[in-house]
């Protein structure tokens, strides 16, 4: 097969347009998953004064897409989102209840009950504080 320079490169260039198109095209379509959270009513929260909801933000989908299940569900308000970073939990008001843990629709998840190491009652003060960014027990 002889071809000259000039035709491999014109060629060799139409293929590469034709892969940029394709993957423009892949990329352009309905590529997103539906994010699967469970509903709340197939879950009884029960707050143990011994467990505390833990944020692990390298699994959390809220620091990048938008997904609030678990600070929406959240009876106490103990979740708040840092954008950019993910979710913060104070300890002072998370009743360690779990609601937060079932709703999280990742695997895995990217909050967990565990258990705390010190009980502490909240004060007004304390309750307020939010934890210093990029912190996470995970």
């Amino acid at each position: 097969m002889n071809i000259s320079r000039k035709e491999f490169f014109r060629k060799s260039l139409l293929s590469l347009g034709e892969a940029v198109f394709s993957v423009k095209d892949a990329l352009n379509g309905d590529a997103e998953l539906p994010i699967d959270v469970p509903e709340p009513e197939d879950f009884t929260p029960t707050p143990q004064a011994d467990q505390l909801a833990v944020a692990c933000n390298e699994f959390c989908l809220a620091k990048n897409s938008g997904c609030f299940a678990c600070m929406e569900r959240c009876d106490s308000g103990a979740i708040k989102l840092i954008p950019g970073v993910g979710i913060r939990l104070n300890p002072q008001l998370c009743n360690g209840c779990g609601t937060c843990e079932y709703v999280c629709p990742v695997t895995p998840k990217a909050v967990r009950l565990q258990t705390r190491t010190t009980l502490q009652e909240p004060s007004a003060h304390q309750a307020e504080l939010p934890s210093s960014k990029g912190e996470t027990p995970c």
